[in-house]
């Protein structure tokens, strides 16, 4: 199956459908224009869009009234860092930043993607963490800096 537009997405308009498919993504594959991915079902999809603008969570790349194939992203290993007050936010921001390590930031949570050796920095922190598993609806942003 060739597609070569975004129908919609289900995020800004809603709709269920009853044979969805879903079409898994790494983040970064969202900046991609022309792909060749299966479905959770099996289905074969050729993606060869037009327009610059990225795939979003939530495209739908095509839809009848048999099948529906959506974007969504994997599900990737995180630590989830839980800041207690102000005080361990910016420890922990800090010392995030100082290595670099691009985070998602929530009033309640620290979101950074797996690496075993961020163990020791939430310890030393003090902040209470897990290890789990989400799905990113939005790309970590890296800045480039000099010294």
């Amino acid at each position: 199956m060739l597609t070569k537009e975004i129908v919609r997405n289900i995020e800004e308009q809603p709709k269920d459908h009853p044979n969805r498919e879903w079409i898994e993504l790494d983040w970064e594959e969202l900046n991609k224009r022309i792909l060749r991915k299966k479905t959770d079902k099996g289905t074969d999809v050729a993606i060869s869009l037009e327009e610059k603008a990225p795939l979003k969570v939530g495209d739908v790349v095509f839809e009848d009234s048999d099948q529906q194939i959506v974007i969504r992203t994997k599900k990737e290993k995180v630590y989830v860092a839980y800041p207690e007050n102000i005080i361990q936010m910016g420890k922990t921001a800090f010392e995030l930043g100082n290595r670099h390590t691009p985070c998602l930031i929530s009033e309640t949570e620290i979101v950074v993607r797996y690496d075993e050796t961020l163990e020791r920095l939430f310890k030393e922190v003090g902040v209470r963490y897990e290890a789990t598993e989400r799905r990113f609806t939005e790309p970590f942003k890296y800045r480039g800096h000099q010294h």
